[in-house]
């Protein structure tokens, strides 16, 4: 009778197995959902599809046409102005130390990738759940800082091997990409009001309340002053030692990233449709008028234009006496993040595709079809001219006659980090992984061996029948029925520690030498649910690490 029973139920289920991925109830829930400030992040920051309401009848307006409007403007805004004895302590000379690299935000590295191969040398992630949506920056030392979002909320700090220097969690989210200066303060923004000035050790060097979100990344001009923007809708001005020395109101959220010119204006976009021109003291200089929002970074070429994409679905190419060069379509439904500038003056846009631009009259020179969406973030540009960009789920890289040269996909779920290029022409993009967690991890793509596991068993989409490879499933879901080998192929073999063997999060057995192998063979936790995620985890010397996962539905009566 007990045979019989346990046949009937083995029967029924291969049955469920294969007309069903699974027989549980998931609801699913959004991560943080009870924190109105992410809340707030994912209606406004976070989405970057073209504004259409405003589009007709587009009236361009700068300071030089409209002076009465614009006399008012700064009558109403009467700019709040500290004086101070300015010191030298401009951005660190290094790969990559600022957003988009350097303050003219051209996205343009001094480092070539000719000989990177595209090999996924190591990935961290973040300590906590949040994603990665800020870029990364490197200073001299080959240390990479970069921020998170959720729970995680830090500014990590690690080592050019992919292990942990040092963590810092804020109050709020990290959205903003960093900034390093000459002599390794690092400063950001966070989601607590707070601008950050950290010593290269993780400790805090000081903090100015801004009192209000900041997702706009900082710009270090020459003498040291930080410029960045609040999501109040002020630009600011900060001295080196944390104190206000301006701030100047614009009508709307600034989310925009500033950049410096070579006479010390600072551009930035604002929500109120304007990119703004302030002089180093606060001074307004003059405003550009576009029929959307700016949230994205504008950028200057050597001869002083600059370049700003709007939400309006145009790249704006400005003299710098605020009036219009140019104007060029971006595509009709995602909004570009910003312009990277190529040595030779090629313009870089990302949105639906990859588009190149002639510099001197916006006329396309070519399209790249990337794979995916360029979302809220930028392309980076090699010494070698290869152009490095997030696209949908993937990092992919473009030569200069927008062919694709290579692709790697770093998630499920999507990539909106800007890319940045180290020394020796590795290149470094964050991503958001994960289903109802969400969690951050940062990559390092060059050439070599990757410090990387894989699972070869079980493989997705097969029925195991006591340890026998049944064949495939008829849903494609992967089914174990009684036990199964985990096998897992381990790379630089004589750098790994460890790997560990996970069952929905609970580690279940490690092993230090080959082989990589564990025998799944009992029931873990009830009889159902029958879906279960079994992750392998291979730890390095140094602390870097890499997990892989795989869903399996699992049966087991003891």
């Amino acid at each position: 009778m007990k045979h019989k029973w346990w046949t009937i139920s083995l029967f029924i289920i291969i049955i469920l197995s294969q007309t069903s991925s699974t027989i549980s109830i998931v609801i699913p829930t959004l991560k943080d959902n009870d924190d109105m400030q992410e809340k707030f992040y994912k209606e406004y920051e976070n989405n970057w599809y073209l504004q259409t309401k405003n589009l007709k009848n587009i009236e361009f307006q700068n300071t030089l046409t409209f002076a009465s409007k614009d006399i008012h403007l700064y009558e109403k805004n009467q700019i709040m102005f500290e004086s101070f004895s300015r010191s030298t302590d401009g951005v660190m000379n290094c790969s990559w130390p600022m957003c988009l690299h350097d303050i003219h935000h051209t996205a343009q590295s001094q480092y070539s990738t000719a000989n990177n191969t595209g090999v996924e040398k190591w990935r961290f992630r973040t300590i906590g759940d949040g994603d990665i949506e800020s870029g990364a920056v490197i200073d001299k030392n080959g240390t990479i800082y970069f921020g998170s979002l959720g729970s995680d909320r830090r500014l990590t700090a690690l080592n050019q091997n992919g292990t942990l220097k040092w963590a810092y969690q804020t109050g709020g989210l990290v959205w903003s990409d960093p900034a390093i200066t000459e002599n390794g303060t690092i400063y950001f923004g966070s989601w607590d009001d707070y601008l950050y000035g950290m010593y290269p050790n993780g400790a805090v060097k000081w903090r100015f309340n801004a009192g209000t979100d900041l997702a706009s990344s900082p710009a270090i001009a020459d003498d040291g002053t930080i410029y960045f923007g609040g999501f109040n809708g002020y630009i600011y001005a900060v001295n080196p030692n944390g104190t206000k020395r301006w701030w100047y109101p614009t009508g709307n959220h600034i989310v925009s990233d500033p950049a410096i010119g070579n006479d010390g204006t600072v551009y930035i976009g604002s929500g109120d449709y304007y990119v703004y021109a302030l002089y180093p003291n606060g001074t307004f200089r003059w405003r550009f008028g576009t029929a959307a929002d700016i949230k994205g970074s504008p950028s200057i070429a050597p001869d002083g234009t600059i370049y700003v994409p709007s939400f309006d679905g145009y790249l704006y190419a400005l003299y710098p006496n605020g009036t219009m060069k140019w104007r060029a379509s971006t595509g009709n439904s995602v909004a570009a993040r910003s312009a990277a500038i190529a040595s030779d003056g090629t313009l870089y846009v990302g949105t639906e595709i990859l588009r190149a631009f002639y510099p001197n009259n916006g006329t396309l020179k070519w399209i790249c079809d990337v794979g995916g969406d360029v979302y809220g973030c930028s392309p980076a540009i090699s010494s070698d001219g290869t152009i490095y960009v997030s696209a949908g789920a993937s990092l992919v890289a473009v030569s200069p006659d927008g062919t694709v040269r290579w692709k790697k996909q770093i998630t499920d779920v999507h990539a909106r980090s800007s890319p940045c290029i180290g020394e020796d022409g590795t290149v470094y993009v964050g991503s958001t992984n994960g289903v109802n967690e969400w969690y951050g991890i940062l990559h390092a793509f060059g050439s070599g061996e990757p410090k990387k596991i894989e699972i070869q068993q079980p493989e997705p989409g097969r029925l195991y029948l006591f340890s026998l490879d049944m064949g495939r499933t008829l849903l494609g879901n992967t089914v174990i029925i009684g036990s199964v080998k985990v096998k897992v192929q381990v790379y630089s073999e004589d750098q790994i520690e460890s790997v560990h063997f996970y069952v929905d999060g609970t580690d279940q057995y490690n092993v230090t030498k080959p082989p990589y192998e564990w025998n799944m063979n009992h029931r873990y936790g009830k009889l159902f649910p029958l879906k279960h995620t079994i992750t392998v985890t291979g730890f390095y010397k140094g602390g870097c690490s890499w997990s892989e996962s795989i869903d399996v539905m699992y049966f087991h009566f003891f």
